[in-house]
Parts: C-alpha cells; structure tokens; sequence
C-alpha cells in the first residue's frame, strides 16, 4: 500500500498517474499538522510521497536519508523498511530537472528568480545550481527579497514559480507581473491545476517558453514508484502519461456567436465522448431562475455580464468538461483567463448571415450581428488555441473538433 500526504489534496493527480505507473493500491492521506506524529509513527503504509507542505517535516522525521535528501534538504518519498525505520529520498529533484529540461531550460550563467521558499523552492535552488546558475535569487513574502523589491530582478533569465499561487481552487491569482522582466527567457510554474496558471498564460502572451507542473509531478513519480517496487520503469512513460492525463484533465470549451450552434455542438461532443457537458447561459438561467431575454429585460447587460462570469468562473475550474459559452462570454479578461486556464478553448467560426436570432437579446439585425461579430472576432481569435468553420451538419463540426483535441 501506499499513498500521498499532504495538507490539502482534493486537487490531486498522484493517484491517477500512479495507476498509470503500477499496480499496487495509491491513496491520498490529507492531514493537519497535528496529526503528523500519530502518521509517521504508526503509518501501516510501505511508503508514501510528501506534498506541500510537508517536505520539511519529513526531512526531520526520516530514520535515513538519501544523499539526493540531504542535498536538497528535503523529502517526498518515504520508504517503511522492514524494521519499521523510515528511509527519505528526494524524487522531485530528478522531476523538476526532467521538466525544465523539456522546456529546453538551459540554467548555465543565468540568472534564476525563484518565486517562494518552501521545501520545493529549495529543490529547484539545487538543481539550478548543480545545472551552473550564475545567480539564484528566492523571493518570498517576508524574506530580505520579497514582492516589494522585487524590481531588482527585473533581469532575471528564468522564473520559476514554486508557491500554490493561482493553484486551484484559487485560479487566475498571480505574484507578478511578468511584463516588466524583459529579460525573461523561460516561465516554469509547479502548479499542475489548474493547466495553465495566470502565470503562464502571461508567459504565452509575451513569447516566453514555459511549462507547467505536470511533466515534473510525473516524472518525480515514476522515480517513486521504481523505489517503490525496485524496477526500472522506461522514460518514454513519462510523455505518455503526461499526454493521458492532460487529456482527460482539460475541459474542452467552445466560443463563438450567438447562434452559432455551441450549445448542438456541444450537447454532441458530449454523446460523442461520455464527458459532462456544461451551459454557462444555462448555468446563469437556473441560478437566476429566469431565461437570459428576461434577465436582459429586467436588469440590463450589465448585471448579466455579472451572473455570466459568475457561471465562467465555475464552470473554467471543472476538469474534463464540455462547456458551451455565450456568445459574449469573451468580452470580459477575467472570463478569458478563466476559460484557457485549464481547458482547450475552440473558436466556432459561422457565417454571420447564417446565425440564428430567435430568443437572442442583442441580435437585433444583420447590422448588429456585423458590428457584434468585428467587435468580438479579436477576442474569440485571442482566447481560442484552435478555430473550427461551423457546418450546417453537426456532425462534421464535432468531427473536425475532434480532430484537433485528439479525443
């Protein structure tokens, strides 16, 4: 048996990549602090892996300790050998360096910005280090270098993100602003959930490489579980599980005019691949226990705006979803963050004559619908990752969906 300890792991991916991995039983172990004695002193688990913030903690309380821990100073696997005594090791090391070597991360006389001082900040420290850093600099709240004067790094070369900052449930938080280091070459965030952190998508915004948790989380995990089970795993693992869970992480989201047919083609989509599907107009209908034309007429644009990044918001922090937009659903760029974070956002692109109007408060004309859809193109261009042409069959236009998301 093992499992996962950590504080909080509703979030947590460790069990399904595991099953990826072996076949032997993986559990998560939420726990407060106070409870960390009775665990590890009576733990009946073969080993486990330690998550924030508890890397410290089990540094401290290990019997024996991997060189690789004892560099680091830190520990995420536990092993329970068969006298009861606790042996540490430090798997994160190899993860983190298998992540920002996929990113085509090269540490060698840059300067390094690390954001946050925990027990994963000082594995990063390490490898950037060993990888021949010229100049390491952690940030954190409270320290000598803290967000307050964190213009003095304005030049950093990499950026490495190790805090929960923007990490669901919390998403589209961020620590900085990275358009003022304009220096930046790589963005690496160890948040894996949502996909794509506040952070780097400001990082795609500005040109910058990045990468987020993932590759690093199952990386460390393959090295876990070879400890585990004392068998060699190939590397060529670690892409096919990132892939597999990628794919049934992200929620697949379709944009697009009203009338465009996004609610069809989503209700198919859904049929097509077993996924929840999700209305946001329908989401905002039932909370508000009125229709979206008696929503417009009774309180204006301006309160519906409100009710429908109330529904994004909710419906963007999902995993594995169909979610169907508004049509106005982009107008607002705490809506767009919040439908790229973690999800694969699909432009449907129609003809504007060809919309349908009926039901539909602000396409009053084809004037409108020309002004509405010059208005908007920009922005359903800017959040999509694809766009897909509208056919009047339903079924190619889920069909070429398909296509691009590889489901």
């Amino acid at each position: 048996m093992y499992g996962l300890l950590g504080r909080k792991l509703g979030h947590s991916l460790s069990p399904q990549i595991h099953s990826h991995l072996c076949d032997y039983e993986y559990k998560l172990y939420p726990m407060e602090p106070e409870c960390l004695d009775s665990f590890f002193d009576n733990t009946a688990l073969n080993g486990f892996n330690v998550t924030i913030p508890y890397k410290i903690e089990a540094y401290n309380r290990c019997d024996e300790l991997s060189e690789t821990a004892k560099k680091v100073g830190s520990v995420n696997t536990v092993i329970r050998r068969k006298d009861g005594t606790l042996y540490g090791d430090n798997t994160d090391y190899f993860g983190f360096l298998y992540m920002a070597n996929k990113c085509g991360c090269d540490f060698k006389d840059k300067k390094v910005l690390i954001l946050g001082s925990g027990g994963a900040s000082l594995t990063v420290q390490h490898v950037a280090r060993d990888e021949g850093a010229k100049e390491i600099v952690v940030v954190s709240r409270s320290g000598e270098e803290n967000y307050g004067n964190i213009s003095h790094h304005y030049d950093a070369d990499i950026i490495v993100n190790t805090t929960p900052v923007g990490m669901y449930p919390n998403n589209g938080e961020r620590l900085i602003d990275l358009s003022k280091f304009t220096k930046c070459r790589k963005a690496l965030d160890l948040i894996y959930n949502p996909a794509r952190t506040v952070f780097l998508l400001d990082a795609e915004k500005l040109g910058i490489d990045c990468i987020n948790g993932l590759y690093m989380l199952v990386a460390q995990a393959l090295r876990a579980a070879e400890i585990f089970t004392g068998e060699s795993i190939p590397l060529s693992r670690i892409d096919e599980i990132y892939n597999a869970i990628i794919s049934e992480q992200k929620n697949i989201v379709l944009v697009g005019m009203p009338g465009c047919g996004k609610s069809t083609t989503a209700t198919l989509l859904s049929e097509k691949t077993g996924r929840e599907c999700v209305d946001t107009d329908t989401m905002v209908a039932d909370a508000s226990g009125k229709s979206i034309p008696d929503i417009f007429a009774e309180y204006g644009e301006t309160e519906f705006r409100r009710r429908e990044t109330e529904a994004v918001l909710l419906a963007g922090k999902g995993a594995g979803k169909i979610i169907a937009t508004g049509g106005g659903a982009i107008l607002k760029e705490e809506n767009r963050i919040a439908l790229r974070e973690n999800s694969t956002v699909i432009f449907l692109k129609a003809p504007v004559e060809g919309l349908a109007t009926d039901g539909r408060p602000l396409s009053k004309s084809p004037e409108v619908l020309e002004q509405m859809f010059a208005q908007r193109l920009p922005l359903y261009l800017e959040t999509a990752d694809f766009t897909v042409e509208v056919d009047p069959d339903p079924e190619i236009t889920v069909r070429r969906i398909t296509e691009c998301v590889s489901l």
